[in-house]
């Protein structure tokens, strides 16, 4: 097997483990599968390759811990989260940590294929993010005062009620505005949406 295409799965339930397992493996990816980030942490060497994805959510270590873990220790390995619908503030804080990206539970089969590929396809070059740098700065340009602030809502991790709550509208109008961001910022999902924002904050 490829140790380079190997997806490392670390989830605490074993039928999310067992079904992203057969997808990653009908999909031809090398894939090991763990119960817990301890059982992670025992078997991680400095050549460890391929990427991980862990559950945000878990005893003993969290998916969070996990990942502040593998950066203070210099590890490199791209990390994907999986986050339940009231977890996007701690997915968000994840990416900000560094996670790669995040899938919100019930994640679709291609949605989970993208992230795992786009995660082993490895960095851009400093080229590739100035320039993508330079067109996501062009999209933002394009919003209006409030879809400018739903974004920012959005990237902070509230949820639309909070967020239509402190701009004073309705929770209905801030999907409206959501959606309005989402296209305009050509954004597929809510961790796409999210990396952009942060690769135009970041110095």
């Amino acid at each position: 097997m490829n140790r380079a295409n190997r997806v490392h799965i670390i989830d605490d339930d074993e039928a999310v483990r067992d079904s992203l397992s057969f997808l990653l493996r009908t999909a031809a990816f090398d894939v090991a599968t763990y119960p817990s980030a301890t059982h992670f942490l025992e078997m991680l060497t400095k050549d460890i390759k391929g990427c991980v994805i862990t559950d945000m959510r878990m005893p003993d270590i969290s998916g969070l811990d996990l990942l502040r873990r593998l950066r203070s220790s210099s590890c490199a390995l791209p990390v994907i989260m999986i986050t339940g619908h009231g977890d996007i503030q701690l997915a968000v804080e994840a990416m900000k940590a560094g996670a790669v990206d995040f899938l919100e539970k019930p994640f679709d089969d291609e949605r989970v294929l993208t992230a795992v590929r786009s995660a082993l396809e490895g960095t851009r070059t400093d080229g590739e993010r100035a320039g993508l740098r330079s067109e996501v700065e062009e999209r933002l340009d394009s919003l209006s005062q409030r879809e400018r602030q739903v974004l920012d809502g959005l990237v902070a991790g509230l949820p639309n009620k909070s967020i239509a709550y402190d701009l004073g509208i309705s929770p209905r109008t801030v999907e409206v505005y959501r959606a309005n961001v989402m296209t305009k910022m050509q954004a597929g999902s809510l961790s796409e949406l999210v990396r952009m924002a942060l690769l135009v904050q970041s110095p």
